[in-house]
């Protein structure tokens, strides 16, 4: 192949995977991990992402002598690993403990604005946010910090806003037992925000109802309760 024809069939390849990124596509419920993800440990992970981050400040021309500069190939990998990705793996899953309902609540319980960030799996900019989650009792309860767990444990991974919000509500349902469950997130898309449209005051909302919450007035009263203002 002339060199001109390579330099077409991958400027065609780098448009494709631009127009997905920016349409926003979602393709599978669950994130995308290959079957041998965890098969290196943390420490190991963190050392390769080092020397490969090293390598794209190097080619970016950043002086890496420099006191400001030196050190951040080892941070950014730490924060992969430890932090803003380790959602990805189950080990880290918050376990969820249930308690007897003691005191026969049979209402709706609003757990909202948790806030959380995540990374866009398209460009890996943030997206920034907040969740509202409720569920009806089916017997037992949870208690209100595992919600937030939940929220958090799948923002520290790769998202996409829509998978994210079906697999909080996923999860929510399997721990309670019930299907009772609803979920929304606001978010804020730094990959809308800070490149291509640069459009700085619009946010995305997705949404998640199953069991009660199908029901329009149960799922009126979750949206007021949402709505009040903080205290």
């Amino acid at each position: 192949m002339k060199p001109k024809e390579t330099l077409l069939n991958t400027q065609g390849t780098n448009q494709h995977h631009d127009h997905v990124g920016d349409a926003h596509a979602s393709f599978s419920l669950e994130t995308p991990l290959r079957a041998d993800a965890f098969e290196l440990d943390d420490e190991l992970k963190i050392e390769l992402i080092e020397k490969h981050f090293k390598e794209i400040m190097q080619i970016l021309g950043l002086d890496l002598s420099d006191d400001s500069l030196k050190g951040t190939p080892h941070r950014v990998a730490k924060m992969y690993v430890k932090e803003i990705f380790s959602g990805l793996n189950p080990a880290n899953a918050p376990e969820v403990k249930l308690f007897d309902n003691k005191y026969q609540y049979k209402n709706m319980l609003v757990e909202k604005s948790i806030s959380f960030h995540s990374l866009c799996e398209h460009h890996f900019v943030p997206i920034i946010g907040k969740a509202h989650v409720a569920y009806i009792p089916n017997g037992q309860v949870v208690g209100l910090s595992k919600l937030n767990r939940i929220v958090r444990y799948f923002a520290r991974r790769p998202q996409v806003q829509e998978r994210m919000t079906i697999q909080i509500a996923n999860m929510l349902k399997e721990a309670l037992g019930t299907n009772d469950v609803a979920v929304i997130i606001e978010a804020d898309h730094m990959c809308v925000a800070s490149r291509g449209v640069q459009d700085v005051t619009s946010n995305t909302i997705t949404s998640e109802y199953s069991g009660k919450f199908l029901d329009v007035k149960t799922r009126e009263e979750f949206i007021k309760y949402i709505s009040l203002n903080n205290m």
